[in-house]
């Protein structure tokens, strides 16, 4: 069930922000921050102080930023059905596959994206399903060599983006090209929505450990578009949590 706040579950190594695990360096956005969730369970399955507890998903809530944008204008160029705002029960018939960095990430020719600038992927529906995409293709995109262009272009700027930044900015940065992820994106739901915010938890497959992972990103519709709500440390991902199965996911298919 969606509690009230956007806490931050489990506990152990991941409990610190993803950009200070020691996983970060070798990460390209979200799948790999379950390679670090899959390893932290290897090293410490006897410990049952190190298990991952289940917490609560968080909800969208306000945070600082600047919401000054008109939220009915749109970029040039960016038009997109926004009729259905029901929360989604499948996934679109037009999804399909797109290389982000070395990672296969959702889109669609309807709900987004549509606008494909270097790494900065735009132009989703204002719509729950164009929030499921944005919070996909947006983070993914953190871990690619233009990530300060993505996070300035497609995080509310504030106290929040800020501390990314510069924790971000810290980190010795190694390539992960040539080396094709093993995991993959496997499912999502929207956990809360409105026009203005939206909660989606991702879905992730970790073959090598036969377990999938889900953690949940917080979106603002901003300046016509969505983009990712970082807390005020500069936290992006919350309820981080290790799931036996697809059970309450919408699965992407193959």
């Amino acid at each position: 069930m969606v509690n009230s706040g956007r806490s931050r579950g489990g506990s152990g190594e991941w409990e610190q922000p993803f950009w200070q695990q020691r996983g970060w360096i070798l990460s390209a956005g979200f799948l790999l921050v379950l390679v670090v969730l899959a390893a932290v369970t290897l090293m410490t399955s006897g410990d049952d102080s190190s298990e991952a507890s289940g917490s609560p998903a968080p909800t969208a809530t306000a945070s600082d930023g600047d919401e000054s944008g008109n939220e009915n204008d749109r970029p040039a160029g960016c038009r997109t059905d926004d009729s259905e705002q029901d929360k989604p029960t499948s996934a679109p018939k037009d999804m399909y596959w797109k290389a982000g960095g070395t990672t296969l990430v959702p889109v669609s020719k309807s709900a987004g994206p549509l606008k494909f600038d270097g790494p900065v992927w735009s132009c989703f529906a204002h719509t729950p399903m164009g929030a499921v995409f944005a919070a996909h293709a947006i983070t993914n995109n953190f871990g690619l060599e233009g990530w300060r262009e993505v996070v300035e272009r497609q995080v509310v700027p504030g106290a929040g983006r800020d501390a990314y930044i510069a924790k971000r900015s810290k980190q010795q940065k190694e390539s992960a090209a040539g080396q094709p992820s093993e995991e993959t994106f496997a499912g999502f739901t929207v956990l809360a929505y409105n026009e203005k915010e939206s909660t989606v938890m991702i879905l992730g497959r970790v073959p090598s450990v036969d377990r999938y992972g889900s953690l949940s990103v917080t979106l603002r519709w901003q300046d016509g578009d969505w983009k990712v709500l970082p807390d005020p440390d500069g936290t992006i991902y919350g309820g981080v949590s290790y799931t036996d199965g697809t059970n309450g996911f919408i699965t992407w298919g193959t």
